[in-house]
C-alpha cells in the first residue's frame, strides 16, 4: 500500500477517513517532488536522468514519475498520432522511444493541455514502466514502480504463541514468530521452518511479485490451495523474513495466543504480477543488474 494504492488514504478502498465536516471529493489526485535522482534506460542508453521528478498519485494506481523535459533525451522521443483522454488532465500525447534499432511504442506520454491547478505536470513526460529496460535510483535498479514514500515495512520479533492447524493436524507451533507490519495491511506472521512440519507443505508452480519484498512462492497444505507463502530470497530491506513461512488465515486455521485469526479488512492483497514479464532471475538480480551494466 502507498498513498493512493489499495487501502491508502487516497485509495478507492481506504480503511480510514478524513475527519472533516466538509464533504471530500470522491477522487483526490496528489503530486509531489520525489526528491530522489531517478534514471531510465533503454537499449543501454540513458533516456532520462533527473533530480527534479514529480510523483503523481492517482487512486487505484501505483505512483507515476514525471520527468522534466529538460532532463529527457528528446531526440529519442518520436511523437505518435495517438491521443487519449485523461479523466482529470485531458489530452494525452504519446511517444515512441527509439534507440538505434529498438523502438518502444506507446512508451512515454505527456499531458498536453493541463488545467492551471495541475501546472506541476506541465512540460513533463512519464515513461511506461514495462516498456523501458530499467529504472534506477542513483545506481540501484528499481523494479515494479517508482518508490512510494508512504509505503513502509517494519519487522518485529515477538514471543506470542502462534499455532497453525489443518483440522486436527498441527502444521506449525512457535513462540518466536516474526511479525511484519506493512503500511495499510493487517499484520503478517512468519514462522521459522524448524517450527513447521514441512512434510505438510507442497510447493506449487507460480510466483507473485512484491516491489518491496521480492518474489513470493506458494504452498498447498492438503487440499488447501496456496495456504502458505514464502519469500525465499527476500530483498535485503526485508531480509529478516527470507525463507520463513507465512500462512493465510482465510485458508487454514491460524491461532495467535489461542485466538483464531480471520481475514480482516486490509488483509487481502492485490497481486502486482511480474513486471514487464521479467523472469525471476532478473528480478532477484536487481542489485547486481547483470543485464544492464552501469556506464
Amino acid at each position: 500500500m502507498g498513498l493512493s494504492w489499495q487501502q491508502g488514504p487516497l485509495g478507492e478502498t481506504s480503511l480510514g477517513r478524513f475527519l472533516t465536516s466538509e464533504p471530500m471529493p470522491k477522487r483526490l489526485v496528489f503530486a509531489e517532488p520525489l526528491r530522489r535522482r531517478l534514471r531510465v534506460k533503454l537499449a543501454r542508453e540513458w533516456i532520462a536522468d533527473s533530480e527534479g521528478v514529480i510523483l503523481l498519485h492517482e487512486p487505484g494506481r501505483y505512483p507515476v514519475a514525471f520527468f522534466p523535459l529538460v532532463d529527457v533525451r528528446r531526440d529519442l522521443l518520436i511523437s505518435e498520432s495517438r491521443t487519449t483522454q485523461h479523466r482529470d488532465f485531458g489530452d494525452t500525447g504519446w511517444y515512441t522511444v527509439a534507440v538505434e534499432d529498438r523502438r518502444a511504442a506507446h512508451a512515454a506520454w505527456q499531458y498536453m493541455k493541463l488545467p492551471e491547478h495541475a501546472s506541476e505536470l506541465r512540460d513533463r513526460v512519464a515513461f511506461a514502466w514495462r516498456a523501458m529496460d530499467a529504472f534506477y535510483e542513483e545506481d540501484e535498479r528499481i523494479v515494479g514502480h517508482a518508490a512510494d514514500p508512504y509505503h513502509r515495512i517494519d519487522i518485529r520479533q515477538t514471543s506470542r504463541h502462534l499455532v497453525v492447524k489443518d483440522g486436527l493436524k498441527v502444521i506449525a507451533d512457535t513462540k518466536r514468530p516474526i511479525v511484519l507490519y506493512e503500511s495499510g495491511f493487517a499484520p503478517r506472521w512468519y514462522v521459522r521452518r524448524e517450527d513447521i512440519d514441512e512434510t505438510a507443505l507442497t510447493l506449487v508452480e507460480g510466483q507473485t511479485f512484491c516491489p518491496y519484498k521480492g518474489l513470493a512462492s506458494y504452498y498447498d497444505i492438503g487440499d488447501r490451495q496456496k495456504a502458505a507463502w514464502c519469500y525465499q530470497e527476500a530483498w535485503p530491506e526485508v531480509a529478516r523474513i527470507a525463507n520463513l513461512i507465512s500462512f493465510e488465515p482465510d485458508k487454514i486455521d491460524v491461532q495467535l495466543d489461542s485466538r483464531r485469526l480471520v481475514l480482516e479488512p486490509g488483509q487481502a492483497v492485490t497481486p502486482h504480477g511480474i513486471d514487464r514479464g521479467l523472469d525471476p532471475g532478473e528480478i532477484l538480480a536487481r542489485g547486481d543488474d547483470a543485464a544492464f551494466p552501469r556506464e
